[in-house]
């Protein structure tokens, strides 16, 4: 489960302290929920104290199942990075192969290309 730290993701209203570090307090998220906040930071219009501890609830599961899709992401991430490295380090390995097996080849073959390149990006 995710630790309440005083370092809130939600912005707080300029001025107004957060009472609580999920934001349950936060003036801007009770305006942002239809609720109207109070001058002390409190926030009236959402109910019980048990509805305060739903949205909470709420508040957290969500956040857990955002740094989950995060995690899972960077680990997709992470693990086709490194397939695209081993498949430059493969290609540019037979490249070098192929010019040192037969540099005229290559450099007429580079030629051409560059030909043709200009042509077409010429117009």
């Amino acid at each position: 489960m995710i630790e309440n730290t005083s370092d809130s993701p939600f912005p707080a209203s300029a001025g107004a302290g957060a009472s609580s570090s999920t934001g349950v307090g936060n003036p801007g998220l009770g305006s942002a929920l239809g609720g109207s906040a109070t001058s002390t930071g409190g926030m009236t219009g959402l109910g019980t104290a048990s509805s305060r501890a739903e949205m909470e609830g709420t508040v957290q599961r969500m956040a857990q199942k955002a740094h989950e899709a995060v995690d899972r992401l960077e680990q997709t991430l992470g693990a086709g990075s490194e397939r695209v490295m081993d498949w430059q380090q493969e290609y540019g390995d037979m490249a070098r192969e192929q010019v040192r097996a037969s540099p005229l080849a290559a450099v007429g073959i580079a030629f051409g290309v560059g030909i043709i390149f200009s042509k077409l990006f010429m117009r």
